[in-house]
């Protein structure tokens, strides 16, 4: 259940944990249970399946049986001197944990490659992330276009819980800066004010990883203390 893939898109101080199956909601802590209590039962395994990677993630820093209740806004509530990410897809969970001492945000995504598919490409990307797709060869559009996705949801992830800034996809640029690799790292470029990049003065990292049927992204801002 720690996970090496997803911990790899973060500093070392970063714990992770995945799960490749289903949920169980019976596994929740009962103040979780009630998060979700009139849920539809498939909306209830992907809680269950954040939930379980999290608090394995949590124990990494010695904490044991906090449950993770969900704010108004549905935003997962960690311990006061954690923060957290957590991500799901078809057939993936997983979680990662971080102390806000070392970490300012994080955030964490992982979508089937290909699963964004080109009639929502103009919506999501930019125009010049629109024009590098078509730089590429046809077949490594879909991964690619994935991609964008997933770090755009990243950042989002990683800033919202700390600026409440609400954004759109067309508020930032992604550009990996080596395609072709299996993993790497691409750069954010704001196309209006960020509050997060204001408050992390420029210390932001982001990564990205092709792994089996997956594209995961991984968004962490650097505490200045660090």
């Amino acid at each position: 259940m720690p996970s090496s893939t997803f911990a790899a898109l973060f500093p070392g101080s970063v714990a992770a944990a995945e799960l490749r199956a289903p949920g169980d909601p019976r596994l929740l802590l009962p103040e979780e249970a009630k998060c979700v209590a009139k849920a539809a039962p498939k909306r209830m395994q992907e809680f269950a399946a954040g939930r379980l990677c999290a608090r394995r993630a949590l124990a990494e820093f010695g904490v044991t049986l906090f449950p993770i209740r969900a704010a108004c806004d549905r935003q997962p509530l960690w311990p006061e001197r954690l923060i957290g990410s957590i991500t799901h897809t078809a057939g993936l969970c997983a979680a990662v944990v971080a102390e806000r001492a070392r970490v300012l945000a994080l955030g964490v995504d992982s979508e089937v490659s290909g699963a964004v598919k080109p009639e929502l490409w103009p919506s999501i990307c930019t125009a010049a992330e629109l024009q590098w797709l078509d730089s590429l060869p046809t077949a490594e559009r879909p991964a690619a276009a994935t991609l964008i996705f997933c770090a755009k949801e990243a950042f989002y992830k990683c800033q919202y819980p700390l600026v409440g800034q609400r954004l759109d996809f067309q508020d930032v640029v992604v550009t990996p800066r080596a395609w072709g690799a299996p993993q790497g790292a691409f750069a954010l470029v704001p196309a209006r004010p960020l509050a997060l990049l204001d408050r992390a003065a420029g210390e932001v990292r982001c990564a990205y990883r092709f792994h089996e049927q997956f594209v995961s992204a991984g968004v962490c801002a650097i505490a200045a203390a660090a």
